[in-house]
């Protein structure tokens, strides 16, 4: 015969397991090494030019790595300045960016590397006659990554 105890440790080993799988569920899976190759990733229209999603996942070491490359249109800004706690490194692959940071200006061209600290307001814009092109590469630092509902 089953004792009672035996049903209440049964029960709440069921619940811990079944807990657990579902958490298992929610989380990505870490990446690993990979090659993103630039013809298979689609450009996706964007009001002022187009973005091409690369990844946005945890790694080994990171709650989240994001990548993505922007393209925006002559004299336009993909959005209006703004913070957030992540840090990010931009790199320019073609054209010419003004680089607003803290409310100082900057112009950056092809090949250059422009990092956002955490917390700190800053925009981009685009001052060129042609498109221009960046990669941004986002990471949440662990524990750094915010909440549900937050930025």
């Amino acid at each position: 015969m089953i004792s009672r105890r035996d049903l209440i440790t049964a029960t709440v080993a069921v619940c811990l397991t079944l807990g657990a799988v579902a958490l298992a569920q929610t989380r990505k899976s870490i990446m690993q090494s990979s090659v993103f190759d630039w013809s298979s990733v689609e450009a996706k229209p964007t009001k002022t030019g187009a973005r091409r999603d690369f990844f946005d996942t945890p790694t080994a070491t990171l709650d989240q790595l994001e990548c993505h490359v922007t393209t925006i249109n002559p004299g336009e800004a993909p959005h209006a300045p703004h913070q957030h706690p992540d840090e990010e490194l931009i790199i320019v692959k073609e054209g010419t960016i003004e680089a607003m940071q803290n409310g100082t200006t900057k112009i950056a061209s092809a090949g250059s590397i422009i990092f956002e600290a955490s917390g700190q307001l800053h925009g981009l814009r685009n001052v060129g006659k042609t498109p221009a092109t960046y990669y941004v590469v986002k990471w949440f630092s662990p524990g750094a990554k915010p909440k549900a509902g937050g930025d």
